[in-house]
């Protein structure tokens, strides 16, 4: 069953302009019935459910089940879902979901006169312009006044996801990037080591090689073999663990490891798009790592950029928990033409 959260009495909410937008991830679909807040460009949450997709045959059933939660109280016609992959013919083609997305399924079942699907980490980013500094983490502070200008979302997961958000009227624009496949860059002698390393049967080594839940083992078993011993974890998660309860010290050198090109690769992005508005970090890994991340290099890589330092000090940097973003997200670009099927 969906875990209800945030619930208003939809009975008191006008079903005028009211539509349902999901964000669908490999382990939750996050659905929300959402309207654009009167008068402003932000979205408004109605209702919102997270579901376990393992516990559900497809996403069309867990988006029915939702609506049928609303006892017919909002008349639904459209709908937005956020997804990482592509869309081909009818199908939303990623590996990473555990059933395939038909849009002809979702558009019939649930009589939708508009569906769009757009990117997820498009979503999360567009999203970010609603977020408020409390509901945030601050990695690095700074003291320069709020500026608007170019704002960066990256996040380390599955893959390195980043796009930038360009503030602009009458709505501001997202740029999705392919960031996590620049080249990856080492900041000392260890970290050419192990890209000797990790460039062994690849012909190509970038970013997200090393700074995703796949990169973080590798850098662990890149770093079992600079240290001579076994590599004994296979999981992403199961390195984190041991890195953060301090039972296996190479897990813990790969996290440090991650967090010190995390930091540089940030402060790359920051230069590279002019971050003036901010960098916020986004992803399923690094939550889990906040405080070791808070205890890392990242800030002092990411500040050693030469005479670029005076810059990125006026460059805030926080993380920020997934949560509604992507629903959000999703029905803000719905609302301005993005994808439409």
């Amino acid at each position: 069953m969906g875990d209800s959260a945030n619930q208003r009495d939809v009975r008191r909410m006008p079903g005028i302009g009211a539509f349902i937008a999901a964000d669908v991830g490999g382990t939750h679909a996050r659905i929300g019935l959402v309207r654009r807040s009167p008068g402003t460009s932000a979205i408004e949450v109605l209702r919102y459910e997270r579901y376990a997709c393992a516990e559900w045959p497809s996403l069309t059933a867990a988006l029915q089940d939702f609506v049928s939660r609303l006892d017919g109280q909002v008349a639904i016609e459209h709908c937005a879902v956020a997804c990482a992959g592509y869309v081909l013919g009818d199908a939303v083609v990623n590996d990473n979901l555990p059933w395939p997305v038909s849009i002809g399924d979702i558009r019939h079942a649930l009589g939708l006169t508009g569906l769009a699907v757009v990117n997820d980490f498009e979503a999360v980013t567009y999203a970010c312009q609603f977020l408020h500094d409390h509901e945030t983490t601050p990695i690095i502070e700074t003291d320069a006044p709020k500026t608007v200008g170019p704002i960066i979302v990256m996040g380390p997961g599955t893959g390195l996801g980043s796009a930038v958000l360009l503030p602009g009227k009458p709505h501001a624009t997202v740029l999705p990037t392919e960031a996590g496949q620049i080249s990856l860059a080492p900041g000392n002698d260890r970290e050419v080591a192990i890209l000797g390393e990790l460039a062994r049967g690849r012909d190509y080594v970038s970013y997200e090689t090393a700074l995703s839940g796949p990169g973080l083992v590798n850098l662990y078993r890149a770093l079992s073999t600079l240290r001579g011993t076994a590599a004994t974890l296979h999981e992403p998660a199961a390195v984190s663990a041991a890195a953060l309860d301090g039972s296996d010290a190479t897990a813990s050198e790969a996290l440090d490891v991650f967090c010190g090109l995390l930091g540089s690769f940030v402060g790359d992005l920051a230069m590279l798009y002019g971050a003036r508005g901010g960098v916020y970090l986004a992803g399923g890994i690094l939550p889990q790592i906040r405080e070791r991340l808070l205890a890392s290099s990242f800030a002092t890589r990411f500040f050693n950029k030469g005479v670029m330092r005076a810059f990125l000090k006026q460059v805030p940097v926080r993380l920020m928990d997934h949560g509604q973003l992507g629903v959000i997200g999703a029905a803000g670009l719905y609302l301005h033409g993005s994808n439409a099927h």
